[in-house]
């Protein structure tokens, strides 16, 4: 059974911005956050705090024997210079410890090793430092176990989204949405985005020609009369289409080569990520197909091929070459909002057709 693995993080952003950060990190799904309770005041918020500080949910005691609050975790921090220090903390750790804060200053992943082979069998939880998310998904996949939560100092609502993904929690709430025109545009480029990953039924990516109006467009890991399955291809649409990336922001298709990351999505709106393994962009007769969800319609330009599927409510595939006016598919819309080289801008102005 796979444990549950915690991001805490701690806001790096000023006291005036605080309130809106929190909310947001709850609209992550985030769950804790490093920081003292009182800069927390009056705003009305679900998430954990874990501090040096006796009204914190998760109470760092800052030196051994300190009376401990009642109801409440205990936990120690410690810094870790040699094999010594990881023999303290286990030490420590069997008089009770509800969680332990390791900072290894060097050498990071083989002192990490060490502890979660002394303390995985002891219910005391192991929280990491992480610098960046880079650090956050080496730290969870150490001895593939992986410590039991990362504490991630940000100000970047982008790099929560991201580290999100590393734990499998992220989800997007998909819609139904009605097909309303289906139509032949002759022949134009089209992207075959190839992953070094294995995607299962169910999961695609999300494409579209408007950022905020995407359709999940599953992989090929079903083939056709004419193919065999490709269990990890998305072909994914025209070039100018654009998809999700890992950390929030949209790419173009046209911009998806060897070494990118993307988002994968199944048809719960559970995302992962996947590294790209080849990017094939080769000209075909393409389909626009238009779908509309209460009101806000969006389009994708696909090739005009059976292997090409969208994904229904029920699970169930359906090719574009089958697909109907009045047809149910599973699309990611939302409230437009203005884009600057992928990155949202609040409050400005964007009409796309």
């Amino acid at each position: 059974m796979s444990k549950t693995r915690e991001l805490i993080v701690t806001p790096k952003v000023p006291q005036s911005q605080l309130s809106k950060f929190l909310s947001q990190l709850e609209g992550e799904g985030v769950k804790m956050v490093y920081l003292d309770p009182k800069k927390i005041g009056t705003t009305k918020t679900k998430l954990e705090t874990i501090f040096p500080s006796p009204q914190a949910k998760h109470v760092i005691l800052e030196k051994e024997n300190v009376k401990t609050p009642k109801g409440k975790k205990i936990g120690r921090k410690f810094e870790i210079l040699s094999n010594k220090d990881i023999e303290n903390i286990l030490s420590i750790s069997k008089k009770g410890l509800d969680f332990v804060i390791v900072e290894v200053k060097d050498w990071k992943i083989i002192p990490l090793e060490n502890i979660i082979a002394k303390l995985h069998k002891i219910h005391t939880k192991i929280y990491a430092i992480a610098k960046t998310p880079e650090e956050v998904r080496k730290m969870f996949s150490i001895l593939e176990v992986g410590v039991d939560g990362v504490i991630f100092s940000t100000s970047s609502i982008g790099e929560v989204r991201e580290v999100m993904l590393y734990l499998g929690s992220r989800t997007f709430d998909l819609k139904k949405g009605k097909i309303i025109q289906i139509k032949e545009v002759g022949d134009g480029e089209r992207v075959c985005v190839d992953t070094a990953s294995m995607l299962h039924k169910g999961e695609g990516m999300l494409i579209g020609s408007r950022s905020n109006f995407l359709f999940l467009v599953h992989n090929e890991s079903v083939g056709s009369s004419f193919t065999s399955p490709r269990p990890f291809r998305v072909n994914a649409g025209a070039v100018h289409c654009y998809t999700l990336s890992p950390d929030g922001t949209t790419n173009y298709l046209s911009e998806v080569e060897t070494g990118s990351e993307v988002l994968i999505i199944n048809s719960k709106g559970k995302a992962r990520r996947a590294t790209v393994g080849r990017s094939k962009i080769e000209r075909r007769p393409m389909l626009m197909i238009k779908a509309s969800v209460n009101g806000e319609i969006g389009g994708i330009i696909a090739q005009d091929a059976e292997t090409i599927r969208f994904v229904k409510p029920n699970g169930q595939l359906v090719s574009v070459t089958h697909l109907k006016k009045g047809d149910i598919v599973m699309v990611y819309s939302k409230s437009a909002t203005g884009r600057h080289f992928g990155m949202e801008v609040d409050d400005e102005y964007i009409l796309e057709k």
